[in-house]
Order: structure tokens, then C-alpha cells, then sequence
């Protein structure tokens, strides 16, 4: 009979790890009266985790996960170019879906440092 130790340790890679915390934000974020348009919208200029309508605002949302702040908070993972990153895939979206440039944007991130959730909104400049 083989111990518990024996038994293979099975482990989550970061796309399973990051879209189980993109549903978790998602999940949060629709019981605070949000409406989800997209999940995982990619394109060549980068990857928006959930695009969603907040009253009249388009937003725009990075989720981040941290199992503890070793390396820092989730908050802090947002770096200014994975922003830069975000903004461009923003216009980019924004332009395939032929929204007017005048509609009401927000940059939010949600982030989950091990089991609390926080969301800051106007995390980062709009377009």
C-alpha cells in the first residue's frame, strides 16, 4: 500500500490558474451589477481578461492573482507596460466593434491576493 506521499502532486498550470480567478472576478463583479461582454478578448497588440458595461462605462479589466506578496501585491503586477499593453488592445477592440471614441471608458483591476479580492477602479489612464 502506497503512502500519501507517494501519490503525484497535481498541479494547476498558470492558464487553468488564471482563467479559474478571471471566472472568480467575473463572478464578483456581475453581483455588483456589472454586465460581461467578453472574456479573454486577444489580439497581436495583447489580451484584456473581461470587457464589461458598468452603467455607461466600457471597462476594461486585468485580473491578477497573487497566492501570497512575496513578489508584491496583485495590484502591483499591473506594470506600466502591461498597461500600455491593455490601452492598445482597448482601441483596438473599441475599433472592431465600432464604438464611438466619446463612449465613457474605465481601466479597473481586480486583483486576489490569496483568498481577498480587490477592485480598483480608474486603476490607470483611459483612452
Amino acid at each position: 500500500m502506497r503512502s500519501g506521499r507517494d501519490l503525484p502532486v497535481i498541479r494547476e498550470n498558470n492558464r487553468e490558474k488564471g482563467s479559474r480567478y478571471e471566472s472568480m472576478a467575473a463572478v464578483y463583479l456581475e453581483k455588483k451589477g456589472c454586465r460581461i461582454l467578453e472574456r479573454n478578448y486577444k489580439r497581436s497588440t495583447g489580451e484584456i481578461d473581461l470587457i464589461l458595461k458598468d452603467g455607461l462605462y466600457l471597462v476594461f479589466v486585468e485580473v491578477k492573482y497573487r497566492k501570497n506578496q512575496t513578489l508584491g501585491t496583485s495590484l502591483e503586477a499591473v506594470t506600466p507596460t502591461k498597461q500600455r499593453r491593455i490601452l492598445r488592445t482597448a482601441q483596438y477592440y473599441m475599433t472592431e466593434h465600432g464604438i464611438s471614441d466619446t463612449t465613457p471608458c474605465r481601466f479597473d483591476v481586480v486583483g486576489v491576493d490569496g483568498t481577498v479580492i480587490s477592485h480598483v477602479k480608474n486603476a490607470f489612464g483611459g483612452i
